[in-house]
């Protein structure tokens, strides 16, 4: 997968982006990972792109004429189609569908926001999509354009080390992760749950399964509203008390 970053401050994605996974991931080959500086694409000598609003009000606006040009370098770059995504606070907020949603594409070309925003003839002519990592405010889309190229590189095929780590995350389904245990089996007087030291894998399952839901359901229970459990998986959630907990959230949900 090609990821094509357009940016005035470059300087800021080259550490992160060679870093752990995504620098294992490029020298595999897997992603190739590509900045581009907007302001190569200005025609000014003082690389000017931004401007007041038409209209009035505070702040500046991104120009549409370097976008548009750094747009046209960077599809001229590769024959692959490319999915164009603006990153504004004003976009579809992301989470791991849309992580699922974009590694699916040979090509993406990431827009990093600024200031006020872009020109609104630029989002309208060249944006195919537009994305959001939160309801709150950063200073540019770079943070932004770096969590993206992490959360879809981890889901392409070969990028981690072990296959199914990607499969059962927190958001693999709309269920928190169970708790993770490591050695000591014993830390400042904590044990390690038991079930996880006898080597039983289906009470491992089933144990993991209940927590993950007890997790959800203490943290972030609206999760829950769109999940679907399996008759077992219902089975184990009678047993251990939780069915009607669960029940209630689904059913004030759909009232």
């Amino acid at each position: 997968m090609i990821f094509e970053i357009l940016t005035i401050f470059p300087d800021l994605l080259n550490s992160p982006l060679n870093e752990g996974i995504l620098r294992k991931a490029r020298l595999a080959g897997k992603i190739d990972i590509r900045i581009t500086d907007i302001r190569d694409f200005t025609e000014d000598r003082h690389n000017t792109t931004d401007d007041r609003p038409f209209g009035g009000g505070e702040g500046m606006v991104m120009k549409p004429e370097p976008l548009a040009r750094a747009i046209e370098h960077a599809r001229a770059a590769s024959q692959d189609e490319s999915k164009v995504v603006l990153l504004t606070p004003q976009g579809r907020r992301y989470n791991q569908s849309i992580a699922r949603e974009l590694a699916q594409q040979l090509r993406i070309i990431l827009v990093c926001g600024r200031y006020e925003g872009v020109d609104e003839r630029f989002r309208a002519a060249y944006c195919d999509d537009e994305i959001s990592i939160g309801d709150f405010i950063l200073t540019g889309g770079e943070l932004a354009a770096m969590i993206i190229v992490d959360s879809v590189t981890r889901l392409l095929p070969g990028v981690l080390g072990c296959t199914d780590s990607a499969d059962k995350d927190t958001f693999s389904r709309n269920l928190l992760k169970h708790p993770q245990y490591t050695r000591p089996r014993n830390f400042q007087g904590m044990e390690v749950p038991e079930v996880l030291l006898e080597g039983n894998h289906g009470e491992i399952r089933s144990y993991r399964f209940i927590e993950a839901v007890r997790r959800t359901i203490e943290r972030r229970p609206e999760l829950l509203r769109q999940e679907t459990f399996s008759p077992a998986e219902i089975k184990l959630l009678k047993k251990n008390d939780l069915y009607t907990v669960v029940q209630q959230i689904q059913d004030n949900h759909n009232a």
